[in-house]
């Protein structure tokens, strides 16, 4: 079964021939649980955490109907797996490692005669190191300590899996307990393979285990032992991602090219690739590519325009006889536009899954803030404060008609879970926050009603702002009029900037407007409360980019936004449309 996340759910595909032709939901999970953050697998098990922390595990070739959760564990942050053995990392204030799977080779680190552990167990000698990072290859585990560097793993010692030849000597029957392996290691990428990348804090990129198809890029077939440094084409610090498969390793770089090496079966080149080379299909026709996934002998590719691209061998057939050759997917046409709202892909072992993750939207970030701290609200439901424009808009019924069915129709935590969607269009309670919605003759809302959309409603909109920014306009031929005022929602700029929030908070109550000390252009300012609206940039040809960009570089210190942002990221992706 191939699935892709879609909108918080999990799809799967309709198979004719030697291609996808639809995608459909599947029912896999409780009610209650509406996001899945991420999904890995062994040949038997396939493992789902959510937003929650939760773990939910099934076989892999056989769904339950409804998956349980692991019970009396703290929320887990990210999840990895081996051959036959699975890792979770905590999502506390000191993270802690369970393990658990097939623990043949001391994988999990486990100094026992008990080789199959059934549930997630804490991996004690871990639990007073800080680790920040969890990966696997194969029959080997790694743990990395972000804090001091230091790398530590257990498992399968055999042609430098663990990257200590002295190891393999030392110890009989060709495995190690946990223990520290490599120092100043600031970065471990592992997969569905027997070999590891690793980046070290000189800034460099290194590889060791098994090499037979040329997979760690270092020129030569020959096993490396110990971490033998990789040599690229582009600089390490341009790595976006990497994804590892059997025989197969493939990079990402910031400006959306890919670079591969190993087998003939996945690089697209016709032979073995001992070295990093730019993928061949996308090098010369300008595509930018968002997201790669590998699985045990499978290679995913996403592009910006939302083309999704598959090689490699599948044991069910999916795919031609001929491997080597890349195959574009038909997704169908009412997925095209909801794609470009996610930007992760996942594929597992024997067969292909993939699993969108929902962008990071950050103006669901910033209006949750609202939701919590009630920033300039002009009304309640239930004691809550809310926002009148806001319901109305998200829900399209006058605020009364709203309010008074609400309270006298639902609990106080469906009112909540309700104003969760609102504000930043998640759902917690999933069949009642619909229910509630479909009586307002709300249908399918999580496709039919984002945030974004509905809050370009409101963008520079007279009759519904409550306030006005004057901003000076420098354009030549507008010699009569010096400033320009702009129709702003205060809320909504508060949610989203420190300064205006601090702005409007040390104001009087009547002041109408307020004028824009920072001296950027009309078009920038319009441009930044577009954003700040959307999260979009509404760039063409005509904008001068240059310009644009020059003032934006200091946009996000200036207005004091979320630092999460990647302003000049999305400026690029922008400029590009």
């Amino acid at each position: 079964m191939s699935n892709i996340k879609y909108l918080g759910n999990l799809y799967s595909k309709t198979k004719q021939s030697d291609k996808i032709e639809t995608l459909n939901p599947i029912k896999t999970f409780p009610e209650e649980v509406t996001k899945i953050v991420d999904v890995t697998d062994t040949d038997e098990y396939i493992v789902f955490l959510s937003s929650e922390g939760k773990l939910y595990q099934s076989h892999a070739k056989n769904y339950h109907e409804k998956l349980k959760a692991f019970e009396n564990l703290p929320p887990m942050k990210s999840i990895a797996s081996g051959y036959e053995h699975f890792l979770a990392l905590s999502n506390e204030e000191k993270p802690r490692v369970y393990g658990w799977g097939q623990n043949v080779y001391k994988q999990l680190g486990f100094n026992s005669n008990n080789d199959d552990v059934q549930k997630p167990t804490l991996l004690e000698p871990l639990k007073e190191e800080n680790i920040d990072q969890i990966c696997c290859i194969g029959y080997c585990s790694f743990f990395l300590n972000k804090t001091t560097n230091i790398l530590f793993g257990c498992g399968n010692t055999e042609n430098g899996k663990l990257g200590k030849p002295e190891i393999e000597e030392e110890i009989e029957g060709e495995y190690a307990v946990i223990q520290k392996l490599h120092e100043n290691v600031a970065n471990v990428f592992g997969g569905h393979s027997d070999h590891t990348l690793i980046t070290k804090t000189d800034g460099k990129l290194y590889g060791f285990g098994f090499n037979l198809d040329g997979e760690l890029g270092l020129g030569h077939k020959k096993n490396a032992l110990k971490p033998t440094q990789i040599k690229l084409e582009f600089p390490v610090e341009d790595i976006s991602k990497v994804r590892i498969a059997y025989r197969f390793t493939s990079i990402l770089t910031n400006d959306g090219k890919l670079y591969v090496t190993g087998s003939t079966q996945i690089t697209g080149f016709g032979s073995d690739l001992t070295e990093f080379k730019q993928y061949p299909q996308f090098k010369n026709n300008n595509t930018i590519i968002k997201e790669i996934g590998c699985g045990y002998n499978l290679f995913a590719i996403l592009t910006q325009d939302n083309e999704i691209w598959v090689q490699g061998a599948i044991y069910d057939g999916l795919y031609s006889e001929n491997s080597s050759v890349i195959t574009k997917i038909q997704t169908g046409n009412n997925l095209t536009n909801e794609l470009s709202t996610y930007n992760q892909m996942k594929c597992c072992d024997e067969d292909l899954i993939y699993f969108f993750l929902e962008s990071n939207s950050y103006l669901s970030q910033d209006l949750g803030k609202l939701l919590k701290n009630g920033y300039f609200s002009d009304c309640n439901i239930q004691n809550i404060p809310v926002h009148k424009i806001l319901i109305e808009t998200r829900i399209g019924k006058t605020f009364d008609l709203i309010k008074k069915y609400l309270e006298s129709n639902c609990k106080l935590n469906e009112i909540q879970d309700l104003l969760k969607w609102i504000y930043c269009d998640e759902m917690i309670n999933f069949k009642r926050t619909n229910e509630i919605l479909n009586h307002f003759g709300i249908q399918n809302a999580q496709k039919t009603k984002l945030l974004k959309n509905d809050l370009k409603q409101l963008l520079f909109d007279e009759q519904t702002s409550d306030f006005k920014l004057v901003v000076k306009n420098d354009e030549e031929d507008d010699e009569e009029n010096e400033e320009e005022e702009l129709y702003i929602h205060k809320f909504i700029l508060a949610a989203r900037s420190g300064l205006f929030l601090n702005m409007f908070q040390n104001i009087e109550e009547n002041f109408q407007k307020v004028k824009d000390y920072s001296g950027k252009s009309l078009e920038t300012i319009e441009l930044l409360i577009t954003f700040l609206y959307t999260d979009e940039l509404p760039i063409t040809a005509d904008t001068d980019q240059e310009f644009i960009k020059e003032e934006f570089e200091d946009i996000v210190e200036y207005y004091q936004l979320n630092r999460t942002i990647p302003m000049m990221d999305i400026f690029e992706k922008c400029s590009k449309i």
